[in-house]
């Protein structure tokens, strides 16, 4: 991608209507677009690394057995009445609307009431369990303060994972297939050493359902980690009942401010005996199915990255998910100079290598400047200066110091 192509530009200043890290950085970059309170519209930056993530996701849900689909956002008030989730005095976040001939609709804050009716097209026998299917798709909650950029919003994307399967031996298994899938994809975006596996309340299906939690400093929830785990924590509203580690009975330490990145439930048969998915065992007996829920807000995920790695400059993109490999700068007047950064760029195409070339007619202070708002995690230099010496200068964003290369050694970095 040519800078000077690119249809988006930097902000000096941040937006006066933002106070999180995340808003203001990823909208002075050009990532991120604000529509209104909690509604944020992703630009060819954002979005580059949101697929990303997106990507990481599908590959950790794919190798436990994960098949995605892709379901309505639009919402039967009849369904959701079967559960008793249809009423605002139970579920007060819903978004609702009305069709032309007056029917009532909702739009979908989450997904197991129409996934579960799906599943009884497909589901009659244990020879049909288990199975796990996912999403990635946009969700809606009418929240009443939607704050902190990326981190709450009335309209997101959600990665929604359900697992079905004959029995709850059956299920705990696959849980923690998918608890250890989680931490891999957290590993993966760079959140994985500020990441912890946190014990909260299981509500009705079971003693504990476990969120992942990133501290942050100006994080909306409030964990205790644990002295002897090290990875776990717990959730303050269960430190109030237990004040030591449920996994190997540590005490909880230290109070940390967190966002929440992901969760995962066993639901039970909750969802199956009201709406009607049952199975018949290999006796013929009638059998409700068991199920869980496991949720990632890519988005979220985006924002949580850029409050933990941003540094003064501006945002600090880990390799897995920065939306590209190289920023490649040019600076100097000099014809020869140009054309030198020129072939640069085609060379890196060839080797596969994803370039963003600052190719613009700017002062090498706002080049360097906005090459450290944006993020990327390699800079290369190409100066009126470092070609009397036929070498490139190379620095990596989360370092101080830079290094002059020759186009060998340069490429040896590629390989």
């Amino acid at each position: 991608m040519l800078q000077s192509k690119l249809s988006t530009k930097t902000k000096r200043e941040a937006p006066k209507d933002e106070m999180s890290k995340n808003a203001e950085l990823l909208t002075r970059g050009g990532f991120i677009f604000k529509e209104m309170a909690g509604v944020y519209s992703f630009l060819p930056l954002g979005l580059r690394v949101l697929t990303k993530i997106n990507n990481i996701i599908r590959e950790e849900m794919d190798a436990i057995g994960g098949q995605e689909l892709f379901l309505s956002a639009l919402q039967d008030k009849s369904l959701w009445e079967q559960t008793n989730r249809w009423s605002d005095e139970v579920v007060d976040i819903w978004f609702k609307t009305k069709l032309k001939s007056g029917s009532e609709l909702g739009l979908g804050f989450t997904h197991e009431e129409p996934l579960t009716r799906i599943m009884k097209d497909h589901i009659s026998s244990y020879k049909d369990l288990p199975t796990f299917v996912y999403q990635i798709q946009t969700k809606f909650r009418n929240e009443v303060r939607a704050r902190s950029g990326l981190m709450r919003g009335r309209e997101f994307l959600m990665k929604d994972l359900y697992s079905f399967c004959k029995d709850k031996e059956e299920q705990e298994n696959f849980y923690e297939k998918a608890k250890d899938a989680y931490k891999k994809i957290f590993e993966r975006v760079g959140l994985g050493e500020k990441t912890y596996v946190t014990f909260a309340s299981g509500g009705s299906f079971s003693k504990y359902s476990h969120e992942f939690q990133t501290i942050i400093p100006n994080g909306e929830d409030e964990i205790y980690l644990c002295g002897g785990c090290k990875k776990v924590a717990v959730n303050k509203d269960i430190w109030e009942e237990q004040k030591k580690c449920p996994e190997c009975g540590s005490e909880l330490y230290t109070e940390e401010k967190s966002v929440e990145v992901g969760n995962i439930f066993n639901l039970g048969t909750k969802f199956s005996e009201s709406i009607g998915l049952f199975y018949k065992d290999n006796e013929g007996n009638s059998k409700p199915v068991v199920m869980g829920s496991y949720g990632i807000g890519p988005g979220r995920v985006m924002g949580t990255i850029v409050e933990v790695m941003c540094d003064e400059k501006g945002i600090v993109w880990p390799e897995s998910v920065t939306p590209f490999d190289v920023h490649l700068i040019v600076v100097g007047d000099d014809e020869k100079t140009k054309k030198t950064a020129d072939n640069l760029y085609e060379e890196l195409k060839q080797k596969k290598v994803d370039v963003l070339y600052d190719d613009r007619e700017a002062s090498a202070g706002q080049k360097f400047a906005d090459s450290d708002l944006i993020g990327i995690p390699v800079r290369i230099v190409v100066s009126d200066k470092t070609l009397k010496e036929n070498k490139f200068e190379f620095k990596k964003r989360n370092e101080n110091k830079f290094i002059l290369l020759n186009k060998n050694e340069l490429f040896e970095r590629f390989k």
